[in-house]
Parts: C-alpha cells; structure tokens; sequence
C-alpha cells in the first residue's frame, strides 16, 4: 500500500530505490548487584579501550570519504570516552551503588543526555545528545559482546531507513550505493545531516515512524529538497521522483557553470567566496568548486595527524603545498587550535571541567608551555609567505600576529634563518609588515 510521510529536509537530491533497514542488535541487559567492583571497572575500560579503537578506525576512513572537519565529529566522540569528569562518575556509580558497569554506564550517560536534551533554547547543543547516546551505545555494545550494524557492507542502490543514523553509521556510508536515508528522529543541524551535504546524499529525518512502516525491500521515492517519503509509490509517482531529480541535476549542472563567475551584486559590489580547509588535499576541492581564497587554513589538524610534533619542515611543505595549490589566490592561517575536543596523544593538557572555555588554542600557543611549538609553526608559515603575494602575506599575519608582540618577526624569524637578515628585498618586505601591523593594532 502507497503512503506518503514527511519529515525534515535535511540533504538536498532525490531518489527512488529498494529500503535498506538499518537494524540495530539488542542492547537491552538487567541491573545486577555485584561484590566485585573492581572487576567491572576493568571491564568498563576494556570496553572504553575498544570503542576508542573502533572509533579511531572509522575517524581514519571518514577522513577519506568526508575530508578532515567533518571526521571532527569523531575526536569530540573519543574525547567523551576518555572524559575523567563523565567515565569517573560512571565508576564512582559502580561502586556505591555495586551494580555492573552497563548499569553504571547508562545511569550516568542518561543523565548527560537529559541535560543537553533539555536545552530547548538551543538546537545545535539540543543535537549533541545524540553524540552522548552515539557513544554510550558503542561502550554497552563492547560490554555487551555485540556488534553494531555495518552499513559499509550495503553493495546495491539502496535508501538507508533508521530510527537514528549516528555519525558512525554515516561516516560508512558509500555514496555510489546509499542514494539516501530517511530516519524517525533528528534535524538539519543533527551530525547525520551535516555528512549527509558533505556526501551529497538526500536526507529526510524526523518522519517520527518511517522504521515501523517500512520493510527490507519496500520501494521509497525519497526528496531531501521538499521532505517528502513514499513509500511503495505508484509508477506515476516514481516518475514524478525520477523527473524531479534529472530536474535537480540539471540544476546542479548548471550551477557548476557558475562557479569560477564573479561574485559580485546587482550594483557591481565585490564579495569574496572563500573555503575553509583542513588539510592540503581540500585545496582541490577548493578550487574544483571555484573559491576565490582560503578564508580558513584549520593547522591543528597537522599535528592532530602526526605521532609527535610536526617539524619545521613538515609544517612548511604542508603550507607551501596550499600556497601553490591555491595559485596566487589569498590563504588565511589559523594557528592550530588544540584543546576543547581536539587531544594530542603526545601532548598532556590539563584536565578542565570545561576544556572549551579553558587552556587551548592561543593560550597554549603564547604560554610557556606552548611557546616552542608556536614559534616552530610561526617560522614555517612565514617562510612561506615571504614567498608569496604580499597581500595574501598580511593577511596571513593578520590572523598570525594578532595582539602578539611585533619583535616576534625578529625574534622568531631572522634568529632561526639568518640569511634572512643578509637580504635587503627580505627585509624591506618585514619593515613593510611591521608598518602594516603597526596600523592594523592602532585601528
């Protein structure tokens, strides 16, 4: 029987195609009381250590499917794991209560996901329980020594139906056979949405009961443009489906035609479209949609790749490859941002109630602490730089420089290379920066 629902467009296309039933296992359990708690503690850490792993692994073919910010979700999904505030209340719950470490777990993840579900005023933390309960089902499905759906191993067109599609499950995606998902809960601002746009997958979420009116097989004619599922439509509908989505198609192809046009009004006013970026390799994408620049250059993520700190050298290939990637065009560095959910395994950050309003990002960069790697990933930008356009230069060291000390040009730059110091056209190029620094701190 044909039926129609809707829910929220959340990733645009259109799709028509057999329903795949994301099932997941039975993770039920009962509370039980235990002497042992020592015991299920290291339990519980056997688990931690095993959804880390598992994550780690997803993290890394993420980044190859989806590029490296939208794998971020993944390092804010192992920080949870490694949380001293969240797994210490889970093992102080085990032993007082002496129950086992599912019970535990669960007790203090719900309460978590009560407190970011309660926040009404605020959709996007609203959405983040969703990570919470992401997470709190991998560990329940490690203590319980079941396996989580693999939807890496769809292999035909296919719409994916979920009561919730976690980022986990849609960073294993594979676009050529997932045409779309539709799922119970969620919305645009949901993780599942974000890498549904990234993977150019239609999307429709929160149709309430899709899963309990679908069956493995049942044909779905799915919009992520209007939100509208059917499901077992008619020929006349599928040939609306289909018609719409050569029509979207086109659309797009056009679009395409448009990308390397101007971005100017009506009345002639230029507005640069810049892309952000993690790594070298978004520069091709970067310019295979047409951006006028780099608007942010994300460098944490070099040293969140590396084993220990990245070099002088690495960090100057990876930004000499951007600068020549982009081709004269602007490229903004941001210093690396470590701290908040952004962990380096080589390097201990202190443990903070709240890591996001505390010691990270600049503040590591101008502390004591910080002060060697800040100036090493100074040296290897401005070395760079000093090579390019000098436009796309200050407007490196807008970002670089901010509020900082100007003998740093000296102090960080010349005394490290002082062939520097040996080159008249070099150094009138940093007198000119001083003085465009000068002006932009005077502002």
């Amino acid at each position: 029987m044909t039926e129609m629902l809707k829910g929220i467009a959340a990733s645009d296309g259109v799709a028509v195609a057999k329903a795949y039933l994301l099932v997941q296992p039975d993770l039920s359990f009962e509370t039980i009381s235990v002497e042992d708690t020592n015991a299920e503690e290291a339990r519980l850490d056997a688990a931690l250590e095993a959804s880390q792993n598992e994550l780690s692994l997803i993290r890394e073919n993420a980044v190859a499917s989806l590029g490296e910010e939208a794998a971020q979700v993944f390092d804010a999904h192992m920080m949870v794991l490694s949380d001293p505030e969240m797994v210490g209340q889970i093992k102080e719950t085990i032993r007082t209560k002496k129950i086992n470490a599912e019970a535990g777990l669960k007790e203090v993840t719900d309460m978590f996901i009560a407190i970011f579900e309660g926040m009404e005023d605020n959709p996007y933390m609203q959405e983040r329980a969703a990570d919470i309960r992401d997470v709190t089902k991998r560990v329940l499905a490690n203590l319980l020594g079941k396996k989580l759906p693999n939807p890496a191993s769809i292999n035909e067109e296919a719409i994916v139906v979920a009561h919730d599609l976690t980022p986990s499950d849609t960073a294993q995606l594979n676009k050529k056979y997932v045409k779309a998902f539709v799922t119970n809960i969620g919305g645009r601002t949901s993780h599942s949405a974000i890498m549904a746009r990234t993977l150019e997958i239609a999307a429709v979420l929160g149709t309430n009961n899709i899963t309990e009116l679908v069956k493995d097989g049942d044909v779905l004619a799915v919009s992520g443009i209007t939100g509208e599922v059917v499901i077992n439509p008619t020929e006349e509908q599928i040939a609306e489906f289909k018609a719409a989505g050569e029509a979207y198609a086109k659309q797009k192809a056009e679009w395409a035609l448009l990308k390397d046009a101007q971005t100017v009004t009506a009345d002639g006013k230029h507005f640069e479209l810049a892309a952000n970026i993690g790594t070298p390799k978004d520069v091709e994408g970067v310019n295979d949609n047409g951006a006028e620049a780099v608007g942010l250059y994300r460098t944490e993520f070099l040293y969140m790749d590396s084993q220990d700190f990245p070099t002088e050298d690495d960090q100057y290939e990876a930004y000499k490859a951007v600068l020549e990637g982009m081709n004269g065009k602007p490229v903004v560095v941001r210093t690396m941002d470590i701290g908040g959910d952004k962990e380096l395994p080589y390097f201990d950050l202190p443990k903070e109630m709240n890591p996001f309003l505390g010691y990270r990002a600049l503040r590591i960069s101008i502390s004591e602490t910080g002060n060697q790697m800040f100036r090493t990933q100074l040296r290897a930008s401005l070395l760079d730089a000093l090579n390019q356009e000098f436009l796309a230069l200050c407007r490196l060291l807008d970002v670089l420089l901010l509020h900082l000390p100007l003998q740093i040009l000296d102090d960080t730059l010349c005394s490290s290379h002082p062939e520097i110091s040996h080159d008249e056209n070099l150094l009138k190029l940093l007198i000119k920066i001083i003085i465009y620094m000068r002006k932009s701190t005077e502002k």
